[in-house]
């Protein structure tokens, strides 16, 4: 009778209804674990294109260097475009193309595809002389370091025209032609309406958010501004974000990230959460813990407040389980033992007799369990807020509701008890 019954009557409708809930969002979690780790996440590794901006950057406009013509420029940023099946490198293409100054397309040519490694793309041209024209477009560090190999030096202009497309949030490419800088291809991005928010909400949670991009330090302090995040990593390669995963949890926290490619896998495995796409590789969706069937990455966010529903919930209720199952201690302990005289004068609620105290005690658990499992299934409102704050308040509503709970009810039911049997 005297066994903490409540609880464990709760809690496997709390981790069920949990996952559940992250079903109904389409996320698929591999094991209850991870939806429960999800709400006690501290730092969240998130990617800038497609979670916080909605992710179809696109060309607005080329920047020429003196001296280069505007036509060279577009021609070779479509050519080292044509093989780019990313949604930046069509806008180029279509950007490049005006109707009056049309552009053909090489017929004997070799495509270097961009490389997370090198963060470049671009074509080898065979010329009829048996040279090679090699145009490239890609990151400005890259780029700058492939013209150094090259025996050539960076203008100032160069560094003045990436600074100001990059202080403007969008993320400046450089085009080069052989051991020639052009100039600068403008792609603009858009941060998601209402990211900022979410941001907030999570830090009131005590939840850290870090940006992940491969832009430029200035891009990313732009759209890290303006979004509203923590912390970003600029010129992020994969291994940046292994880094800063294994750096966090040194410092004791937990961490969540979400990713898609093959690159991506050794980082979703070593995080708490790691949040696969569905439309990624199968070494992505492996290693990770939950899977976005969706292909959202923005599905994170909902992912730790799912967690964090979770945690809450079962808080609220564990709170008020203890309280209620300490009041019960009161309640019948003193009946049971009321012929001892010292025990006698801790006999406050004056039950009919040993028996009924502990058969109420029995029906109250056999009343109360039900009535809560509605609550559990549905889960406790989730409100952003910190642990003190859900701390007060689970002791406030829940631990004072679970102390008072028990002696009025158990005092009804042992009157119902001896009006049925007598005393």
């Amino acid at each position: 009778c005297l066994i903490p019954t409540t609880i464990g009557g709760l809690l496997p409708a709390i981790g069920i209804a949990g996952m559940n809930r992250a079903l109904s969002s389409n996320v698929l979690a591999k094991s209850g674990k991870a939806v429960e780790v999800a709400g006690d996440v501290d730092v969240l590794l998130l990617d800038k294109t497609g979670t916080i901006t909605h992710g179809d950057r696109q060309a607005t406009a080329f920047h020429p260097l003196a001296g280069v013509d505007m036509q060279r420029l577009r021609e070779a940023a479509l050519l080292s475009s044509l093989a780019d099946p990313t949604p930046e490198g069509k806008s180029i293409v279509k950007l490049a193309r005006q109707p009056n100054t049309p552009i053909e397309e090489p017929t004997n040519a070799h495509f270097v595809p961009f490389s997370a490694h090198t963060r470049m793309s671009g074509v080898d041209l065979n010329l009829a002389d048996g040279q090679v024209r090699a145009i490239r477009k890609g990151a400005i560090d890259a780029m700058v370091k492939y013209a150094q190999s090259l025996g050539s030096e960076p203008s100032p202009e160069l560094s003045a025209r990436v600074e100001q497309v990059a202080r403007n949030g969008a993320t400046p490419l450089v085009v080069a032609d052989g051991r020639h800088l052009l100039g600068v291809i403008e792609l603009s991005d858009v941060v998601k309406h209402g990211i900022k928010e979410k941001f907030a909400q999570l830090r009131a949670m005590g939840i850290k958010t870090v940006m992940i991009t491969g832009d430029n330090p200035l891009t990313a302090a732009a759209i890290a501004a303006e979004a509203g995040v923590d912390d970003y990593i600029a010129e992020a390669r994969p291994e940046d974000k292994l880094a800063r995963i294994r750096q966090e949890q040194a410092a004791g926290r937990l961490v969540a990230m979400v990713g898609d490619g093959t690159n991506d896998a050794p980082a979703l495995a070593q995080a708490d959460v790691g949040l696969a796409m569905n439309s990624g590789t199968q070494a992505a969706k492996e290693a990770g813990n939950m899977v976005d069937l969706d292909s959202d990455p923005a599905k994170l966010l909902q992912v730790v407040e799912v967690g964090k529903q979770q945690l809450i919930t079962r808080g609220a209720l564990t709170t008020f389980s203890l309280a209620n199952d300490v009041s019960k201690y009161f309640a019948i302990l003193p009946a049971m033992f009321a012929a001892v005289p010292s025990m006698a004068a801790l006999n406050v609620m004056h039950l009919s007799s040993p028996t009924h105290a502990v058969v109420a005690a029995l029906i109250f658990n056999a009343i109360i369990i039900p009535i809560l499992i509605p609550l559990a299934l549905r889960g406790v409102r989730f409100r952003a807020a910190s642990a003190t704050a859900l701390l007060r308040r689970n002791v406030l509503v829940y631990g004072l509701g679970g102390v008072l709970l028990p002696f009025p009810a158990i005092k009804l039911i042992d009157m119902a008890l001896a009006a049925v049997f007598g005393a």
